[in-house]
């Protein structure tokens, strides 16, 4: 920066004060990890926020049926969080009415319950009046659907939510934003769409990375991919 700001002290050529205002605050964002604290690099930890398409977490009882006894999950592409994985096999969904969505892509490793996660609209198009907002493996009580894999059929009695939005964050993350699993945070989303939603759960683990998961209604909405105006706050 100080080699730059010299290039721009002497150069003979006018340059726009704004214009040189938004570089600053664009480099000044990249260091400071999108969440506008206003602090050091070292300190200020780096958030991602990423959209989460409509997806299953299946069990081991029922990866059997669906797709055959004994088979496993095997990687189409590794996910943001270490140890988690968006996997080849698909199944198809169907709801009210028999409505259906096929290519349902399973994320792995496999979990001891199965359940789906949708989007507002994806509910709407299977015939769901109403799913409910619940955080992952909260399922208790839920809609549920046929699942149709390669090898067989299942019945999920329960399993059918829209996920929460939720923040992923290790300890040191947790201390440096002073909060505990379970509190809710808000993340301002800025730009042409701005809006703030105020009900982020946070999910603490040891191995996390500083992640934000919403689902694909809500990243159209804010317009998630134009802008890097970005904030979490407790």
């Amino acid at each position: 920066m100080a080699s730059g700001s010299a290039a721009l002290t002497n150069s003979s050529q006018r340059v726009d004060r704004s214009l040189v205002e938004q570089i600053v605050r664009q480099v000044a964002m990249e260091y400071l990890g999108r969440d506008g604290a206003g602090r050091g690099a070292s300190e200020s930890p780096l958030l991602t926020v990423l959209a989460s398409a409509r997806h299953m977490h299946i069990c081991r009882e029922d990866m059997d049926i669906l797709f055959g006894p004994g088979t496993e999950l095997t990687v189409f592409k590794p996910l943001y969080q270490a140890g988690n994985f968006a996997a080849n096999e698909k199944v198809t969904i169907i709801g009210p009415r028999s409505r259906l969505i096929s290519n349902l892509r399973i994320l792995g490793p496999m979990r001891k319950q199965s359940q789906v996660e949708l989007a507002f609209t994806d509910a709407i198009s299977l015939g769901f009046d109403d799913i409910p907002v619940r955080l992952s493996g909260n399922i208790a009580g839920t809609p549920g659907a046929i699942i149709m894999g390669p090898k067989g059929n299942i019945e999920l009695k329960e399993g059918i939510i829209r996920a929460a939005i939720h923040v992923h964050m290790n300890p040191s993350e947790a201390a440096y934003f002073g909060v505990k699993q379970g509190d809710r945070m808000k993340l301002r989303i800025g730009g042409a769409a701005s809006t703030t939603f105020n009900n982020v759960h946070v999910r603490i683990e040891p191995n996390s990375r500083l992640n934000v998961h919403m689902d694909t209604d809500e990243a159209n909405a804010c317009g998630l991919h134009l802008t890097k105006d970005i904030e979490l706050l407790k």
